[in-house]
């Protein structure tokens, strides 16, 4: 209880929730017992669990990383915390869920007028260079919060066909990912791809100026009354110069080390802000617009959004409604966001393959 108090999340009685305890109970021994195969040791990132499909120098580690705990996480109902397990204050990598913190930063980017429209090509920012290429300079903010961007270059010594004919998912066949095929026109080709990625990170930076950790601290996990133990690492080579300082880029996941480390109860407020629409404790951190912009459906991709997976159809997940939608990292790092019952779900180092059955525990005892 006392990392649960200290996180300043109430608990309360599922039961006075119109939850049930015993299916909840059996929720949370599913997700105890459902843990990731992954090892424990994660020293040198994805990229290191990736090396059949990574060749060298792609696959080389560019940022810190650190073993992981075991399975742990917390359901909030009604913005109190109803179910717990594991230790959820312990502080881990949280690899491409950290893309959909970007979405958050995109959408103060907006709100504060440094981005005009989504729809504005990045090239009429003058960034850097990066965007005055034939194949580049119609790509918008909007290409690149939904992966659609089909930016062609490298950064940080990573080049985009590092990911090129990629595949997600438990079957994903990616003996042909980092085979070069030809780019498309931006906005007509959906690839998820961490290059490009975090060359959004990179242009958030230039137009907020300052590092995003900063930003995220100042705008969003003080607020929310986070805790001091998160960070967001960066690599060893990603550092750009604004205006005569040099401040280091952050990257959107963990693939070559770096990206979010933080712990359960953090990612449970944050999930908790996005559930009430950018409000919290009266303050507006984010506009509303930006929480529906976030979850509408990318035309080509109708399962992503602004970073976020939807759950467009039920493809994500079956057992979860329609109106649910998912920040989704490696390992697998989950917050699960339900409007409609008005849940937040943080679960760490699951078995992608279990995920699913996870979420119907959960939708069972909710009735």
């Amino acid at each position: 209880m006392d990392d649960v108090q200290s996180a300043g999340l109430r608990q309360v009685d599922p039961a006075d929730l119109g939850v049930d305890p015993r299916k909840l109970a059996n929720a949370v021994a599913f997700a105890e017992s459902a843990e990731t195969r992954w090892p424990r040791n994660l020293t040198g990132g994805l990229a290191r669990l990736e090396k059949a499909t990574e060749r060298p120098p792609w696959n080389e580690v560019l940022g810190p990383s650190k073993d992981r705990g075991g399975p742990n996480g917390l359901i909030l109902k009604d913005g109190a915390i109803i179910a717990s397990w594991g230790d959820t204050s312990r502080v881990d990598m949280t690899y491409s869920a950290t893309k959909s913190y970007l979405s958050i930063m995109a959408g103060l980017a907006v709100a504060d007028g440094l981005i005009g429209d989504v729809d504005d090509p990045l090239r009429e920012y003058a960034l850097d260079a990066a965007f005055d290429t034939p194949q580049n300079e119609s790509i918008t903010w909007r290409h690149l919060l939904q992966q659609t961007s089909e930016w062609e270059g490298s950064l940080w010594d990573k080049p985009d066909v590092v990911d090129h004919n990629r595949q997600l998912g438990v079957k994903a066949d990616n003996s042909k990912k980092g085979t070069k095929r030809d780019l498309q026109t931006p906005g007509t080709y959906w690839e998820y791809n961490d290059v490009r990625v975090n060359r959004l990170s990179l242009c958030l930076m230039q137009v907020f100026q300052r590092p995003l950790p900063e930003v995220l601290q100042e705008r969003i996990m003080d607020p929310i009354g986070a805790s001091d133990t998160w960070s967001w690492q960066h690599y060893r080579n990603s550092f750009f110069e604004i205006d005569g300082t040099v401040m280091a880029s952050v990257p959107g996941g963990a693939h070559w080390g770096g990206g979010l480390w933080i712990n359960s109860h953090d990612h449970a407020k944050v999930g908790q802000l996005i559930l009430q629409r950018g409000a919290w404790e009266g303050q507006q951190l984010l506009p509303e617009s930006w929480i529906d912009a976030l979850q509408t459906p990318c035309e080509i991709m109708p399962t992503y959004g602004y970073l976020w997976w939807l759950n467009t159809g039920g493809a994500h997940y079956s057992q979860a409604p329609e109106s649910s939608f998912f920040a989704l990292g490696a390992g697998q790092n989950i917050i699960w966001i339900e409007p409609v019952h008005n849940l937040v779900m943080v679960a760490r180092w699951v078995d992608a393959k279990k995920a699913n059955d996870l979420v119907g525990h959960v939708m069972a005892a909710l009735g």
